[in-house]
């Protein structure tokens, strides 16, 4: 038996045991930073927790939610953004033998309630003011939700209608929790101990394009699985800075704190988006995971501000970027051939001026001791992926959904293939259908979906397969490469297939005002596509093309805006198939958002959603044509 599966097959049954057994082994390093905002317009101090420190607070709300009367497996609601108490929150709510439903701080209160009642859940860890209220809002429909603990007291006024003790803020469960622990010293050690590997540990809510979201039930060995096989790609180790700012909500961003655990490495918390380019200098990352907006939003930027410096800026950014590309698929080309990464000389040279022209400027954008960045959620354009490795941003793209805990796939290392999700973690099978449908098997799969059996047997095999809806093929030498979601591939009137993530993807890579596209022609004779500009990349163009002052709005409804467009789906146009076209477009008034429900919270576009709001704008791009 090798080293990992060791590790792998000898894990204890859950994160709970994991983390005593991470306290007991480092408990004076560092294991969290996180930002206390400064009073007035200063900078924010941050400040460290080590791992007995963390733990210290972690067994006070552990035991203070038993003092509550929280059982094994019970559900504990979490709704709040990504901030240090969350996971603290979580970890007590792990080491009490519970369970943790996630809930997203920007659900509204008809589906929190639905999430909460669905669940069972019999406490809320609250974020703050505005998640209590949701809570009161629907208190009617949540008879089985004992108590709301709130994180942030700012704001919070007592409610005559709250029944007594329902309302209390986390710093009063810690005290009793603490005080708990006192007359019980061995209880925290006892409830880990008790926990078994099959315990419901975690329900996540599948945020559904249509209809009502699922909660898949994630049990405890999933996690410490999870733990295993991060540790096990050897990615990551003990001196990393992780920088941690996806909401821990997503299955992505709850997936790294475990990890984290298992290997040991300091973690920077902090979910503030608007924050992260002030952020990373102060924390200098050696490590962090994204959604591929964020790296499409640092390319569109960058390009941005190179075109707003002039044509020769615009000039210099466009040969280096497409230096960048070149250095990188010859380097990865040469290490699949020959184990080393190697280029021809006149391209080494070329990138060493591109280097200090550009590349290093964004190396230091990204605090400068980046070693690798993981993606995931959705696919990379691989133009914007090739981009970032020849400018010494590694990407490694991975893959993995809410069903199998996050982590399936992950590139490995020096080894990572740009437009590839990289190789199944250990202990993770694969195999592709007939279909072309991605099946896996291992650890990481979850229970199912809770309280909905035929729901599990569509998607769940009894010999443990769970048919991931996606399409994608395998290398010779076991690389996958997504290709589309099975539901989305596109079949004209004509009968082609088109995949339309592949063609949005191009778009995305030529075009560095887009902020959001979706590619249409299912049953219709040619593709469509209804364009979401960056606002604020599109309004720094507008400055100089005479709509200064302007709205979005009109900046997108300008005839010299849908002309700049129009040419980025020209070149698009020139490396598409004919049938992959895009014969015509529309702006869109405004920006797609989660808040509106055309994205999902880890910024994922919903199709029917967007369709179905726009759907006006399609109408109008086929009337007229022999279809219509």
């Amino acid at each position: 038996m090798s080293d990992t599966q060791t590790l792998i097959e000898n894990r204890p049954p859950s994160v709970a045991a994991l983390f005593l057994e991470r306290v007991a082994a480092t408990p004076d390093t560092e294991a969290y930073r996180y930002p206390v905002p400064a009073a007035g317009e200063g900078p924010d101090e941050w400040k460290s927790l080590s791992w007995a420190q963390a733990s210290t607070r972690v067994y006070a709300i552990a035991a203070g939610l038993i003092e509550l009367g929280v059982q094994p497996e019970e559900r504990v609601a979490l709704a709040s953004s990504t901030r240090v108490e969350w996971i603290l929150a979580d970890l007590g709510i792990l080491c009490a033998g519970a369970a943790t439903t996630t809930v997203y701080p920007q659900t509204n209160a008809e589906e929190s309630a639905f999430i909460l009642a669905d669940s069972d859940s019999k406490v809320l860890i609250a974020e703050d003011a505005a998640q209590l209220a949701k809570a009161r809002e629907r208190r009617a429909e949540l008879r089985d939700l004992a108590h709301v603990v709130v994180i942030d007291e700012a704001g919070v006024e007592p409610d005559a209608a709250d029944p007594e003790g329902w309302l209390l803020t986390l710093a009063d469960l810690e005290k009793r929790g603490a005080a708990y622990l006192e007359k019980h010293p061995h209880l925290i050690k006892e409830k880990v101990g008790a926990i078994t590997a099959d315990q419901l540990a975690t329900l996540i809510y599948t945020s559904g394009t249509t209809g009502r979201p699922k909660g898949v039930r994630l049990p405890q060995d999933n996690w410490s699985y999870m733990a295993k096989a991060i540790s096990a790609t050897g990615l990551v180790g003990p001196d990393d800075v992780q920088y941690l700012w996806l909401p821990l909500a997503h299955v992505f961003g709850k997936v790294l704190t475990s990890g984290q655990i298992e290997v040991g490495h300091v973690t920077a918390v902090d979910g503030r988006v608007d924050k992260i380019i002030e952020n990373l200098p102060i924390v200098q990352p050696t490590y962090m995971a994204a959604v591929p907006r964020i790296f499409e939003k640092v390319y569109n930027g960058v390009a941005a501000k190179a075109r707003a410096g002039g044509g020769a800026k615009y000039k210099i950014f466009q040969w280096a970027a497409e230096v960048a590309r070149e250095y990188a698929k010859a380097s990865q080309d040469s290490f699949r051939r020959t184990g080393s990464a190697s280029v021809p000389f006149g391209l080494g040279a070329k990138h060493k001026v591109a280097d200090a022209l550009v590349y290093s400027k964004l190396r230091e954008a990204f605090g400068g001791r980046l070693r690798a960045c993981v993606s995931g959620s959705a696919a990379l354009a691989p133009e914007i992926g090739y981009f970032f490795a020849g400018a010494g941003v590694h990407i490694l793209e991975g893959y993995g959904l809410t069903e199998t805990s996050a982590a399936s796939f992950v590139n490995p290392g020096e080894a990572y293939r740009t437009g590839t999700v990289g190789k199944p973690v250990p202990g993770t099978e694969v195999r592709i259908a007939d279909d072309g449908e991605i099946l896996l098997r291992g650890p990481g799969v979850m229970q199912g979906y809770h309280g909905l059996p035929e729901k599990t047997a569509e998607v769940l095999e009894s010999d443990g397969w769970f048919h991931t809806g996606d399409i994608g093929e395998l290398s010779p030498d076991g690389y996958l490469k997504i290709t589309d979601r099975k539901k989305d591939l596109i079949k004209t009137s004509g009968g082609k297939y088109v995949a339309p993530a592949e063609v949005e993807g191009q778009f995305k890579a030529v075009c560095p005002y887009v902020s959001n596209i979706l590619v249409h022609g299912a049953d219709r004779n040619f593709c469509t596509a209804l364009i979401a500009l960056d606002e604020p990349s599109i309004l720094e163009w507008a400055k100089d093309n005479g709509l200064e002052g302007k709205s979005y709005a009109d900046v997108v409804a300008a005839p010299v805006t849908v002309e700049l467009v129009e040419g980025y789906v020209k070149e698009l146009n020139q490396g598409l198939q004919k049938w992959q076209t895009i014969k015509k477009f529309k702006l869109l008034p405004r920006d797609l958002d989660i808040e509106h429900g055309e994205l999902t919270p880890s910024l994922k576009l919903k199709r029917p959603v967007v369709e179905r709001e726009y759907g006006h704008l399609i109408d109008e791009m086929y009337a007229g044509s022999r279809e219509a």
